[in-house]
């Protein structure tokens, strides 16, 4: 297989040399890290100290056809808090032919794909998560008419350098309603979705061998108006937790997300609903619950609003779709609602003249209410009154004071149950409460040149206590920057300093970045998607290099 893939590299870069039409593109991206004993967070570096992630993608186009490979290397060890699988890994990790003409677009071998919100279907890459849930297969997507698509996929997902166990399958169609019927005055978009999972259950005939699900969305736009539905159902399948089987009684799987919102110059509002029962599938029945957030099929990020500063981002909501019927912890699945207003004042208005800008944020997010009974089945109400995971309120204030002045006042007020926060069962270890305020302030000197204040502060009598943190930052020009940045955690035990120093510079496609300092151990979340990270001390370094 080996030998077989380097040739497919070898066949796309001898075809690009021998035409003159096509053109490459790509890039490189190398990230490493230099571990540190540090005694204060009774950190002991690893063995493999130094430890990187290197990935080199290199894409061909010809006329109608598109080839592609992308090699990895995690060599000797991936970065901390990685999955292991990825250790010492060093090989073509994904390839791919495509083909695009008119209403066809075929791909054989690695892609990515999103069936409507992904809430049935996702496989996508994140470098930063060490998320890489590519299916190998094919791919065939048509547009029938200019209002009618089919997409359909069969093939196995990534994990690491291997394949998943189970065969992963799916239908796509959408239909442009409005266009369909020349509506102009209101839009409506509707579609259908079906993935199923295939898995050898060796000599267990209790449990299925093919999971199904289906989804069911429409989305309507009238004036400044827009809102839609989106919802799945998934067969009946056992439940897993770390690797093993809990019990060969099955469950099926539902979730229900609507958004509906208005919009016009200087205003916006949006409001979104979501229920999951028993909702998280993957390519391997096994695979349930991996913290590595490996073989995914599908998308739930947490629907709350992504914060910016170093203190707002401590107790960050992670989304809760399992189903957890042990002795140790028994839950269903969350439901909860995210509310968000934007507003511009008018230019001519007093507020106008400094571009002041407002927004407010507002999530809850719940267990559902459930009764468990002697025999693992279970009684759930559609919203109830479940424990409380996670309630978020949060305002920001933007002003532009002149060319060279902006500043940007951010208030968080939030409450998380320590199970999602620092790990363990949910509803049982009580909440955390905390208060965070941050003022922004950049003063922009010209030619390129900024100077950037934040001063954080988080309140809390839970957990580790009183936080502050600061952070400058100073561009001498669009291509080099520098910044110090600490976060002090002066309330609890120890009275621990997590500073980071460090700088970047770019030049033409190539940007270079290195930093020294310690990380804080917990969430980290990019796009609503979490993993735990371990705390560490150490020089970090990244090269992108794009062409």
């Amino acid at each position: 297989m080996k030998n077989y893939l380097l040739l497919a590299a070898l066949a796309v870069c001898s075809l690009g040399f021998a035409q003159e039409n096509g053109y490459f593109f790509g890039g490189l991206e190398s990230n490493s890290q230099w571990l540190l004993d540090d005694s204060d967070l009774n950190f002991v570096a690893p063995e493999d100290q130094f430890r990187s992630n290197n990935y080199f993608q290199l894409n061909y186009n010809l006329g109608k056809f598109t080839a592609g490979v992308q090699y990895e290397s995690y060599l000797p060890s991936a970065l901390l808090g990685y999955s292991p699988d990825f250790d010492n890994g060093n090989n073509i990790a994904t390839y791919y032919l495509n083909f695009k003409d008119k209403g066809l677009d075929v791909t054989g071998g690695y892609f990515y794909e999103q069936f409507g919100s992904g809430l049935i279907l996702r496989s996508w890459e994140d470098r930063q998560l060490g998320i890489n849930t590519a299916i190998r297969g094919v791919r065939v997507k048509f547009d029938a008419t200019d209002f009618f698509s089919l997409t359909g996929i069969y093939g196995q997902q990534r994990n690491a350098f291997e394949l998943s166990e189970g065969i992963v399958q799916g239908i796509d169609a959408n239909v442009d309603v409005g266009a369909a019927l020349k509506s102009e005055k209101v839009d409506i978009k509707a579609g259908v979705s079906y993935v199923g999972r295939y898995q050898d259950r060796g000599i267990n005939d209790s449990i299925p061998k093919t999971v199904n699900a289906y989804a069911a969305r429409l989305d309507v736009g009238a004036g400044n108006f827009f809102g839609g539905i989106e919802a799945v159902v998934k067969d009946k399948d056992v439940i897993a937790n770390e690797g093993v089987l809990v019990s060969n009684r099955l469950y099926d799987g539902t979730a229900l997300q609507v958004n509906m919102g208005y919009a016009q110059r200087g205003l916006g509002i949006n409001a979104t609903f979501r229920r999951l029962e028993n909702f998280s599938f993957y390519s391997d029945r096994l695979a349930e619950g991996n913290i590595y957030l490996q073989e995914l099929i599908n998308f739930v990020p947490a629907l709350t609003k992504q914060q910016d500063y170093l203190l707002t981002n401590i107790y960050v909501y992670n989304a809760q779709p399992r189903l957890l019927t042990s002795d140790f912890e028994r839950r269903a699945g969350e439901v909860g609602s995210q509310f968000d207003v934007y507003y511009s004042f008018p230019k001519e208005s007093t507020l106008g003249k400094y571009r002041t800008k407002i927004a407010a944020n507002f999530a809850y997010w719940a267990g559902l209410d459930t009764t468990f009974y002697d025999d693992l089945s279970y009684d759930v109400e559609f919203i109830g009154a479940g424990d409380r995971y996670f309630r978020d309120i949060n305002f920001e204030i933007k002003n532009r004071w002149s060319s060279a002045w902006s500043t940007v006042l951010t208030f968080q007020n939030v409450i998380i149950d320590k199970g999602v926060s620092l790990g363990g069962p949910l509803g049982v270890q009580g909440d955390i409460k905390a208060t965070v305020a941050v003022a922004e302030a950049t003063y922009r000197f010209g030619s390129g040149k900024s100077l950037r204040f934040v001063a954080q502060h988080l309140w809390t009598e839970q957990d580790r206590k009183d936080w502050a943190a600061g952070v400058i930052e100073y561009s001498l020009s669009p291509r080099l920057g520098f910044f110090i940045a600490d976060s002090y955690n002066y309330g609890g035990e120890g009275k621990i300093h997590y500073y980071n120093v460090g700088g970047s510079y770019s030049k033409g496609r190539a940007r270079f970045s290195m930093n020294y300092g310690r990380q804080r151990g917990g969430l980290i979340c990019i796009g609503g998607v979490c993993r735990f990270v371990p705390e560490s001390n150490g020089l970090n370094a990244n090269l992108v290099v794009t062409f």
